[in-house]
């Protein structure tokens, strides 16, 4: 990708390691954005459609925040029932309308491949924020962002990392982006633990192995002790066909402390994409991991908005621009503590 300017944005296959490293540095640069040190305008006037035609939280939430950041405004489309689609209209033909009402939007589909779809009849830039079991890019990015994050603070880089994936990586979308997006570096060691149905795709392990990284497949947490990045993922009970299904496989691989301690080093950064099950028969991540250093789950939902802001301010080719714009912020928050 030599240019973001109006560009979609629907798979982690359009990037390579520069056009990673360009979101990275632009999404540092958003941090006094973020944290409400300053405000910017650069993006007054603008409107982002968020369309969310499956449930969301963060995803939703962290796209509008990162375009109110930038001086956007939102409107919001959420569920499949509460939009023209109930009513047997075609991607194209929603896109065609919903395209001449925003400047860029953000998507989020249960079909795969549906938002790319969507983007042919779109007449502005379209992110993929999520389709079906198929890629979630955005997030594959801010859990690459978060690694680097994460990694500089004990002085290392990404490359030579040593990643363990466990849980639903059949159905997990942020498990196939992140493993293809990782692929760019060097020297990268992945070790994937989940139940053999529930397996990573073949196709993402194809991309592994032919990247030249060592990968390791297990059902158990054996062999962890070097890892430098535990990747949780919940069963993604919503993909299956029914819920007795899914609940054969909840709860295989709880982590709470005491099975950190006996299966992980003392630096191993714990992360999960959210939402984690926490209920009593599944409890993903125990709560008494919480106030844990290496619990990351919570430094990675802050850094989606920065990179989120980021991949705005590229794709409407304000990066540049965004100080010029700076203002005052003339509100108190507990974030200008920090």
């Amino acid at each position: 990708m030599n240019s973001f300017t109006g560009q979609h944005i629907l798979s982690v296959n359009q990037f390579d390691r520069e056009a990673v490293e360009k979101v990275f540095s632009v999404a540092d640069n958003m941090t006094p954005y973020a944290a409400r040190h300053k405000r910017t305008t650069v993006l007054e006037g603008a409107i982002l459609g968020n369309l969310f035609f499956e449930p969301s939280t963060r995803t939703r939430v962290s796209f509008g925040t990162a375009f109110n950041l930038l001086g956007g405004e939102v409107r919001e489309t959420t569920g499949m029932s509460n939009s023209a689609l109930a009513k047997g209209e075609s991607l194209y033909d929603t896109a065609r309308v919903l395209s001449g009402y925003s400047d860029v939007i953000a998507m989020r589909h249960p079909d795969i491949g549906s938002v790319a779809e969507f983007a042919q009849g779109s007449r502005v830039p379209v992110i993929n924020g999520g389709d079906g079991a198929n890629e979630h890019p955005t997030q594959a990015l801010l859990d690459l962002y978060t690694i680097a994050k994460e990694r500089q603070s004990f002085g290392q880089p990404i490359d030579g990392l040593h990643i363990a994936m466990i849980g639903d990586l059949k159905f997990g979308r942020t498990v196939h982006s992140l493993a293809t997006m990782l692929s760019l570096f060097s020297n990268i060691k992945f070790t994937l633990v989940s139940p053999k149905d529930l397996g990573m795709p073949s196709k993402v392990c194809d991309v592994i192995t032919s990247a030249g990284h060592e990968l390791v497949i297990s059902d158990n947490f054996e062999g962890l002790s070097e890892a430098d990045i535990c990747y949780q993922t919940r069963i993604q009970e919503e993909r299956f066909e029914s819920q007795e299904m899914a609940n054969q496989y909840r709860g295989k691989f709880r982590l709470n402390q005491k099975i950190y301690t006996q299966h992980f080093k003392s630096q191993t950064v714990i992360m999960h994409p959210l939402p984690r099950d926490s209920r009593a028969e599944a409890n993903e991540l125990d709560n008494d991991l919480n106030i844990h250093p290496n619990l990351a789950i919570f430094r990675q939902t802050d850094n989606g908005v920065l990179v989120r802001m980021a991949l705005f301010a590229l794709i409407l080719g304000v990066a540049h621009k965004v100080q010029d714009f700076d203002r005052a912020v003339h509100w108190y928050t507990n974030k200008h503590q920090n």
